[in-house]
Order: structure tokens, then sequence, then C-alpha cells
């Protein structure tokens, strides 16, 4: 496989912002690792990249699994020898519904997946950035408007995605002494397959359905590669990128 000079890990590339964020990546000089659990739909991403996919290496992993998290790390390890940038991406949308009416087989999985993955993804890039040469690196949580404000009946999500911005300090503070800088970057109503039902109307906290605007992915994708741009001095801790109209300064 061609190497170029920095190695980024890019969670959830099959589909949606990891994939435009991978090929974002790809696009500026980084050897990409793509992890996701459908390997068709990484190699949907490989396509789309066409001459850059020589830089691009396909996982299949599930991110809430700890044995398969430690093997796609091992991975990394095996065919690159270290980790620049790891990209926390990958996260699950369960059924909408009010809270007292929650299944808890969906609550746990909104956790295993959105907070524990993290929590996973982020562990195991410590272990490799504190030992590698030059040492540190870089890791960007994907939030969201939720771990600011919910949206009726997504308790299960917004709680995650709450528990994301606290993994992002505790992940920012413990990773200083390894030179690990650590950002996150919530982001509201980015054009994607999983936005399309914006676009048809969507559940207000007014009890009303209304159409969400939304903005071109490309802008989350140039967000990012900024926050990956700084040297590892410099952090952009959070950054909120969103549709300019869609409901959230003062939630209407």
């Amino acid at each position: 496989m061609a190497v170029s000079k920095k190695i980024a890990l890019v969670t959830g590339a099959g589909s949606g912002i990891g994939k435009h964020i991978a090929l974002a990546l790809l696009r500026n000089d980084y050897s990409v690792v793509l992890a996701g659990r459908r390997i068709t739909a990484l190699e949907e991403t490989m396509a789309a990249a066409g001459a850059l996919a020589a830089h691009a290496l396909p996982v299949s992993a599930d991110v809430s699994d700890p044995a398969s998290v430690k093997a796609l790390f091992a991975t990394i390890s095996e065919q690159f020898g270290r980790l620049d940038l790891l990209f926390n991406n990958v996260g699950i949308f369960t059924k909408s519904a009010s809270l007292e009416e929650v299944d808890f087989a969906q609550w746990k999985a909104s956790v295993d997946v959105n907070l524990t993955g993290a929590f996973l993804c982020t562990q195991e890039a410590f272990k490799i950035m504190k030992a590698q040469t030059p040492g540190g690196g870089r890791i960007i949580n994907n939030g969201s408007i939720a771990a600011h404000v919910p949206r009726p009946n997504s308790v299960a999500y917004t709680a995650t995605k709450h528990a994301i911005t606290g993994l992002t300090k505790s992940a920012s503070l413990d990773g200083r002494k390894y030179n690990i800088a650590c950002g996150q970057i919530d982001i509201g109503n980015a054009a994607t397959d999983m936005t399309e039902r914006m676009e048809q109307g969507i559940l207000q906290a007014n009890g009303q359905v209304a159409v969400e605007p939304t903005m071109a992915v490309e802008n989350v994708a140039n967000a990012v590669l900024y926050m990956a741009s700084l040297p590892l001095d410099a952090n952009v801790q959070f950054m909120t990128v969103m549709a300019t109209n869609m409901p959230f300064i003062g939630r209407g």
C-alpha cells in the first residue's frame, strides 16, 4: 500500500459524514483506515476515492466490541506503525420514542455504539499515540447539536451525545502529557442520506412537524480538515457547524 505523510482512522466510513470526511482526508495527503461493520459499504467509499483508494485501507470492525476494536488498532499498527488522527464518527439513531417507552435494548445499543465505541477507540488510539515516534496525535469526536439540546423522543441518542462531550474533555485533559489533542465537532443538519427526513418534515418541540434547512456536507469536511491541520500545540476544543436557519439558536 502507498503510504502518505499522515495516517488517519475514520469510523463509520461507509456512509454519511464518515464517508465524506474519509474522502476529504484522502484528498489532503492522508492515508486513511476506513472502519465500519459492512465491508461492502467501505468498498463503495473506496470506489468513490478513485485513484486515491491506493491510500485507503478498509477494515470491518464493530466499535461496540472490545475485541474487534483491538483487532482494528492492531491492523493499524501492523500496516502503518503509527496513527496521527482518529475521527470518532460512528453513531446510530434508535427508533424515536417517548422516554418512558424506550426499549432497554435500544438504549443499550445507543450506549454501546455511540459512547462505548468512541471510548474504546480513544483508548486504543492513546496507546498508539503515546508510544509512537514522534509521539502524540489528534482525536476529533463527532458530537452533535444533540450534545447541546435534545430533539423530542431522542433520550438515548441525546444522552450519549452529551456524554461524548465529557469524553472529549477527559481525553483532552489526560492527553496533555502525551501531546495528544482532542476536540469535538458538533454538526447540525448536514445533508446526507441520513438526514433526508429533515427535508420531508421532522417533529419539533412544540409538537408540530416542520421541514428543516440543511447544509452541504462539504462544510463539515472543511471544518474537520481545519481542525486536523493545526499543529499539536493548538486545538479546536469545540466547534459547531450547522445550517444557519435550523432550529437551534432559540430552538425555533
